[in-house]
Parts: structure tokens; C-alpha cells; sequence
């Protein structure tokens, strides 16, 4: 009999399931979110617990992904598995102490879609990126024909980073505000919203225009 592996470091759910790796089924949530009719939601934890996991299941199954999910609780309840255009947006992949780093990982995010989706920049590198995420919403749906998956990990991680640094804890808060704004102005475009964070959104004041996203983190059907 072969021995599972614990996926110690693995973050992708494709890697997890295509390595036949232990996997802790957590995929009757996402069918929750659609019963409930849940459109933008926020999960906070701390690290390691398996936040980026999930929202790399949740890509795989807005991608139809079908048949990653054989023998998962999902496979049983989805009917449907529609394919959406899915726009993931990692920002725990680099450190922000400087704001150079910021722009140039937001300016390689976005490059990367809007190579996909062949959507110009407004000018190279450039800094709007409100209006650049926008585009690139707009032009998935269109060239779709379906609404947009946006998944957001550890939305907070460049604030953390300089949490203490109060020269450019202000300056970093607006441009990453600025950033997200898109995820409420483009609402008709959006299928569905995931963002996840170490620190509560409501304390950083990032999402305060996002009045109906639901904080299912003391939610005890919550991931």
C-alpha cells in the first residue's frame, strides 16, 4: 500500500492531489459559498494555515478543474463546474520595506495579465494600478463572455511589512486602497471575491469601502 505524504510546503492544490499528497477536504465550503450566495469574502489566519491552499483550490474549481475534485465532497455537490476567468493575486511573494518593491511586484502582477488578456498599459510601469486591474477585469469578461473570479492572498502583507515604519506605513495603505478599489466599481463584472489576510481588514481601513463582504473568520462554518 502506498504512504501518503504530508504536503509540507506545497501551496497548490493541483500539486497536492496530482502527487496524491494528504489533502483535508475542504471543498464542501466552497459549495457552501455559492448556497449562501456569498460574493465577496474574507478569511483572516495566521500563517500556515492554510490560506494560500484554499484559495488555490477555490482557482482550480472557478477554472473547472473537474477532475482534480474526483472524490472530493465538492464532486458530489457541483452539478454545473462552470469555467470563469480567475485572477490571482499573491502579494505574499516578495517583502515591502522598500515601496520600489511594492510597484514592482503590483507592476509585474498585472503585466502578466495584461499579457494574457492583451490589454495594453496605459504607459509602461505604469503606476495606476486601479485603472490597470480594472482593464484587465473588463477585458476577461469580455473576451469570456463570463464574470470575473478575483482571489486575493494575504492582502495585508506589504502593511506588515512596514507596520512600524510610519513614513511609509501611509503611503503604502493608499496605494494598495487605490489598488483594490476596482473589486467594488466593477462589481457587474465579478463572479466572485476571495481575499485572505493575517490582520483583520477593518483595522486597516483598506476595505472600507467594501460594506458587503462577509468575514467568515469566526464563522463556525468557516475554512
Amino acid at each position: 500500500e502506498e504512504i501518503r505524504r504530508y504536503p509540507i510546503g506545497i501551496q497548490t492544490f493541483q500539486k497536492i492531489i496530482e502527487g496524491n499528497y494528504i489533502y483535508v477536504d475542504k471543498t464542501k465550503y466552497i459549495a457552501d459559498f455559492k448556497k449562501r450566495g456569498m460574493k465577496y469574502v474574507f478569511l483572516n489566519r495566521p500563517r500556515r494555515f492554510g490560506k494560500s491552499l484554499f484559495a488555490s483550490t477555490l482557482q482550480a474549481y472557478f477554472e473547472g478543474r473537474k477532475d482534480l475534485f474526483k472524490g472530493l465532497a465538492i464532486e458530489k455537490m457541483e452539478q454545473e463546474w462552470e469555467v470563469y476567468p480567475v485572477i490571482h493575486i499573491d502579494m505574499s511573494r516578495g517583502k515591502y520595506y522598500q515601496l520600489k518593491n511594492l510597484h514592482a511586484i503590483l507592476n509585474g502582477i498585472l503585466s502578466n495579465y495584461e499579457d494574457l488578456y492583451h490589454v495594453g498599459t496605459l504607459s509602461e510601469n505604469s503606476d495606476v494600478y486601479s485603472e490597470r486591474l480594472a482593464n484587465i477585469i473588463a477585458a476577461a469578461c469580455q473576451q469570456t463572455g463570463k464574470q470575473v473570479v478575483v482571489l486575493i492572498d494575504e492582502y495585508d502583507a506589504p502593511l506588515l511589512d512596514v507596520v512600524h515604519q510610519e513614513e511609509n506605513l501611509n503611503e503604502l495603505r493608499q496605494i494598495i486602497r487605490n489598488f483594490f478599489s476596482p473589486l467594488k466599481l466593477n462589481e457587474p463584472y465579478l463572479r466572485f471575491v476571495f481575499l485572505t489576510g493575517i490582520t483583520k481588514f477593518s483595522q486597516l481601513s483598506i476595505f472600507s469601502e467594501l460594506n458587503n463582504i462577509k468575514n467568515i473568520s469566526i464563522d463556525r462554518k468557516s475554512v
